[in-house]
C-alpha cells in the first residue's frame, strides 16, 4: 500500500479509535492521524508476531482495518496516560 493509502487509514482508525475509547483526548485531529498511523503499523507488526498472520493484505481488506484500528486504540491508551501523568505532575 501507499503512504497516502497509509494516510488515510491512519486518520479513519485514529477516529474510531477515540470513538471506542472514552473521555476527553488530549491531542487534536493531527495528532489522531499520526497516532492513527502509527497504530496501523502496530496492529500489522503485532498480528505477524503473535499470530503468525500477515494482517496488512490491501486497503480494503478487513484484517488490515481491524490490526490498524487495535494499534491506533493502544497507541491512544498510551498516548493519554503520558499526557495525564504529565499533566498531574504539573499541578502538583
Amino acid at each position: 500500500m501507499g503512504i497516502i493509502a497509509w494516510i488515510l487509514i491512519g486518520l479513519f482508525a485514529g477516529l474510531i479509535a477515540q470513538a471506542i475509547m472514552p473521555g476527553k483526548d488530549p491531542g487534536g485531529i493531527i495528532i489522531t492521524m499520526l497516532i492513527g498511523i502509527a497504530g496501523g503499523l502496530l496492529g500489522g507488526w503485532l498480528g505477524k508476531v503473535i499470530f503468525g498472520v500477515d494482517s496488512i493484505d490491501g486497503f480494503f481488506d478487513l484484517s488490515t482495518w481491524i490490526a490498524a484500528i487495535i494499534g491506533s486504540v493502544i497507541l491512544l491508551a498510551l498516548y493519554r496516560l503520558a499526557i495525564g501523568s504529565r499533566r498531574s505532575h504539573r499541578h502538583a
